[in-house]
């Protein structure tokens, strides 16, 4: 018989929420190497000590962004199926969508780092390695080919995501996603022949 997890405490996520996005907000603004704990906790309305019971330093913030975003990731891709998928992406970009809006204000700092490419490399690097491995073990697809359409895709969604957050949101995610996942099965054409 397993042992039964303990509930994580609420204040425990808002407090590691507001971190994160404290985090987040302030990588959008400078480098890295310039994040004070004094600022971070400024800017997450906690106290430095606050702080340290969570973590013991900037880079501890990063390993648990780039952890959560593996473990979130790794479940939005738990049940896909690649095959159905390479025809009717819709679904894989709707998960993507609904992953951004559980927390809306962190992806916005996230894909607003404009000078800090480094961690952003780093997690669309973490994104394509688990998408590899997903994806080589259900199609019978050459290596060099997987990471072509991965990078394809990916790159291609991560820069219309960043432009959505960008912009005045006044088209809803959901179409955005939509159209990402016409234009990866059919190409522009699709989407302006939809368009009519």
């Amino acid at each position: 018989m397993e042992p039964k997890k303990k509930p994580v405490d609420r204040r425990v996520l808002k407090t590691k929420r507001a971190i994160r996005n404290a985090f987040a907000k302030l990588m959008s603004e400078k480098d890295i190497n310039y994040i004070t704990i004094r600022e971070l906790a400024e800017t997450a309305d906690i106290n430095r000590k606050t702080f340290y019971n969570y973590y013991s330093g900037v880079y501890q913030v990063v390993e648990d962004i780039e952890n959560d975003i593996s473990r979130s990731y790794e479940e939005l891709l738990g049940n896909v199926d690649f095959r159905q998928s390479i025809t009717a992406p819709y679904s894989l970009f709707e998960r993507f969508s609904l992953l951004i809006n559980m927390d809306p204000e962190f992806f916005g700092y996230l894909l607003s780092m404009n000078g800090n490419i480094s961690l952003i490399t780093r997690i669309m690097t973490l994104l394509k390695d688990k998408t590899r491995e997903v994806m080589t073990a259900q199609l019978d697809i050459d290596d060099r080919k997987a990471d072509i359409m991965i990078d394809y895709v990916l790159s291609g969604m991560l820069s219309v995501y960043q432009h959505w957050f960008a912009s005045d949101r006044t088209v809803p995610l959901e179409t955005v996603s939509q159209i990402i996942s016409q234009m990866s099965v059919g190409g522009i054409n699709s989407v302006l022949n939809g368009a009519k």
